[in-house]
């Protein structure tokens, strides 16, 4: 039985049969994610089965391998589709700033909103704590979550610093370093990775003076 709240979604039987068609194959695969992480975010990694995946998204079990082809890799998948969802901002903030640029302070203030909204999110709380929990039994998937996300995303910030060092409103000795350290103050929180409640305004607050000492280290002497 799928868990209540979850509602299977029994996909439209063609009268031709046959394969689906493209278009079909997408709507089907993003069901597919979109099952697996919430029963990841509320049952965990190790409770969750590609059984309960495939009954409670409408298919098969052959079609869930078809595509995955074990609980660990449909898990990497999840956390891929997150990590794209958190770069986003960060790749548009480069993008905008090249388009319609706006003070530095503005745009830092506004990016690492945005970051810690997504952070906060039940969704990227879950798969923090799962990489944590399964990190030494599967060390690839904390690999995958450094590389394809943390370290991307401190590209995306470079290229935005750097938009900024060429304007000379601010100064940088290393801009991939720079972005590392503005991203861990804005993100090193752990308080909700250990189910610790923090009060909106206390994370405003910590949020607001991040931003502060960031730029205060980093503006023309």
């Amino acid at each position: 039985m799928a868990k209540e709240g979850i509602v299977a979604e029994r996909p439209v039987r063609r009268g031709g049969g046959g394969r689906p068609t493209r278009e079909e194959a997408v709507r089907r695969d993003a069901r597919l994610l979109d099952v697996a992480t919430k029963l990841f975010m509320e049952r965990g990694f190790d409770c969750t089965s590609i059984d309960a995946v495939a009954e409670t998204a409408g298919v098969s079990k052959p079609t869930v391998y078809a595509r995955y082809h074990d609980k660990r890799d449909l898990f990497a998948a999840v956390l891929r589709a997150t990590i794209q969802r958190w770069l986003a901002p960060l790749s548009a903030a480069a993008e905008a700033a090249k388009v319609n640029p706006k003070s530095v302070e503005t745009t830092l203030h506004d990016l690492s909103r945005l970051m810690m909204v997504h952070a906060s999110t039940p969704e990227v709380i879950m798969l923090r704590r799962t990489l944590a929990a399964q990190a030494v039994q599967f060390p690839e998937l904390a690999k995958l979550a450094h590389e394809e996300g943390w370290l991307r995303g401190v590209r995306a910030v470079t290229i935005l610093l750097q938009q900024f060092a060429d304007r000379g409103q601010i100064k940088l000795e290393d801009p991939a370093i720079a972005a590392d350290l503005f991203l861990s103050l804005v993100l090193g929180t752990s308080d909700r990775l250990h189910g610790i409640v923090t009060r909106p305004k206390m994370q405003e607050q910590r949020r607001q003076a991040a931003v502060k000492l960031f730029l205060n280290g980093v503006r023309p002497r």
